[in-house]
């Protein structure tokens, strides 16, 4: 039987599908502990401890969920469009060079309620430019954007260490950064913003990016299924033949979808960057970017399912590095292992038990006409 062409509810692609991928996923990740001598309901009972136990470990996963979310909708927006843009990490970097230049510039000479939105809009700004550049030359040089995405952050990474070791270092240090920004430059912790309500939270990396996290999922979620230009990216990525007969430039799509993207990925350096270092560093992105593909295809490259995603990576980050601490025959490496298990079954092998899922669907709703 066919089941490529069965329509599911969104709960059951959405939701049901990733978790069981994900169960998978943690049952090889356990017959692995097995084999070494761990408990793996134990190990898990402290992965999710340390993720959700208490208030520092729930700000450090919110903290790593926030990059999840933009790097996953920064994949996601340009998947709709058919474009496979892997350049998340590099588009981040550059959006960091942006709000660095905008501070260095200015952090002495205007307040913080510009010097923020200004920092915000410049790493959107930069964000976008760098993957205008593999957009433009998709659309009108038909170079792959897949190919040039992933040149374009070995250029990033390459541009960003002469930067940082050559120009934007501060003068009399051996590390290659910039200076600190001025405080004015700096996004409030989530424990500054909770006290302003009288509650009282432990200091942890989580800041006030979070929530412009979850905007830009609405924003995201408006944008591609309840606006015009969103039915165009849809139609563009689903059929280039079809958009061209409804009036639709494929290439301008390309173009504009692609420098969405990029803004997107640019919210990982308002994290970072006006979030917690409060000043250009180097590799800040820290492989955010990459891990943003797998979370938006074990989304469905839904925002929805993207928060979802991006949540689970937080835990593994964040409970991960309590496993590792509490039992030493987990190491990093290991944990490493795990998380690729998830990104395996949550990505390449997504739609294995796909098949299983609408039979079953089908026992307890019967269709007509090959759609639910």
């Amino acid at each position: 039987m066919n089941t490529s062409n069965i329509t599911l509810p969104a709960w059951l692609d959405i939701v049901i599908i990733p978790l069981l991928n994900i169960a998978l996923a943690l049952l090889c990740a356990g017959f692995i502990l097995l084999l070494i001598g761990v408990n793996p309901v134990e190990a898990v009972g402290i992965m999710l401890n340390g993720a959700f136990g208490y208030d520092e470990g729930v700000g450090y996963t919110l903290y790593y969920t926030t990059n999840f979310i933009f790097t996953g909708l920064a994949v996601a927006v340009a998947f709709h469009a058919n474009l496979f843009n892997i350049g998340g990490e590099g588009q981040a970097y550059i959006a960091g060079l942006g709000a660095a230049l905008v501070f260095l510039a200015f952090d002495s000479s205007l307040p913080a309620l510009i010097l923020i939105p200004f920092g915000i809009l410049a790493s959107a700004l930069f964000g976008a430019l760098w993957a205008f550049i593999p957009g433009f030359l998709q659309a009108y040089r038909g170079s792959h954007v897949v190919i040039t995405t992933i040149m374009f952050n070995f250029i990033a990474s390459a541009l960003m260490v002469y930067l940082l070791v050559n120009i934007l270092i501060k003068p009399g240090q051996m590390s290659p950064e910039t200076r600190y920004f001025e405080v004015t430059t700096w996004l409030p912790k989530m424990h500054e913003f909770v006290a302003l309500f009288g509650y009282n939270i432990t200091k942890t990396p989580l800041n006030l990016s979070f929530f412009l996290a979850l905007l830009c999922c609405v924003l995201v979620w408006i944008y591609i299924w309840r606006t015009r230009w969103g039915y165009e990216l849809r139609t563009a990525g689903f059929s280039e033949t079809a958009a061209l007969y409804a009036g639709i430039q494929p290439k301008r799509v390309v173009v504009i979808t692609m420098c969405l993207s990029g803004a997107l990925a640019g919210g990982v350096a308002v994290n970072e960057i006006m979030g917690v270092n409060h000043r250009l560093i180097m590799n800040f992105p820290a492989g955010y970017g990459f891990t943003g593909i797998a979370v938006s295809l074990m989304g469905r490259n839904h925002p929805v399912g993207i928060i979802m995603a991006s949540l689970l990576f937080g835990v593994l980050y964040q409970g991960g590095a309590e496993l590792a601490f509490e039992i030493p025959l987990i190491t990093r490496e290991l944990v490493v292992a795990i998380q690729g298990l998830i990104i395996l079954f949550c990505g390449a092998l997504a739609l294995m038990l796909r098949p299983l899922v609408v039979r079953a669907y089908l026992v307890f709703r019967p269709v007509t006409g090959g759609h639910a």
